[in-house]
């Protein structure tokens, strides 16, 4: 049975808590990624305690930037979030690896999870990929 994307709508209430949802991941995310740029004192500790040398900040920075930035963009929101969950998946084997603890290690599963759970709310060619109900 194949789904018709343009038959599925969305409500009101749906798009707007999609839009507060995918609002506080993008705030975080952003926040993160310009501090990595400007790379303030604790930014650059807390990153060489992880293991990072500190000329990798800025790159990373950026691409947290740009991946969050792609997932604004509503043409290219399934690719940034698909871009998202790789730099965030990227942060969990890191403190997995340091042994961070279990809120180091949840902290980034939360923020992807966020991101995808904003999308579904308001992209109706995710909810056609992934119907949660029939």
């Amino acid at each position: 049975m194949s789904t018709n994307v343009e038959a599925l709508q969305i409500s009101k209430n749906s798009k707007w808590a999609g839009y507060v949802v995918t609002a506080l991941p993008v705030l975080f995310l952003l926040m993160d990624g310009v501090m990595k740029l400007f790379k303030p004192a604790f930014v650059v500790d807390a990153t060489t305690q992880l293991g990072y040398q500190e000329n990798t900040i800025v790159p990373l920075g950026v691409v947290l930037v740009t991946c969050t930035v792609l997932y604004l963009i509503p043409a290219t929101c399934v690719l940034g979030a698909i871009l998202l969950t790789g730099y965030l998946g990227g942060a969990v084997a890191t403190h997995v690896r340091v042994e961070g603890g279990a809120f180091p290690i949840l902290f980034p599963v939360i923020w992807g999870a966020l991101v995808w759970c904003g999308l579904y709310l308001r992209d109706t060619r995710l909810r056609a990929l992934i119907p949660l109900r029939r």
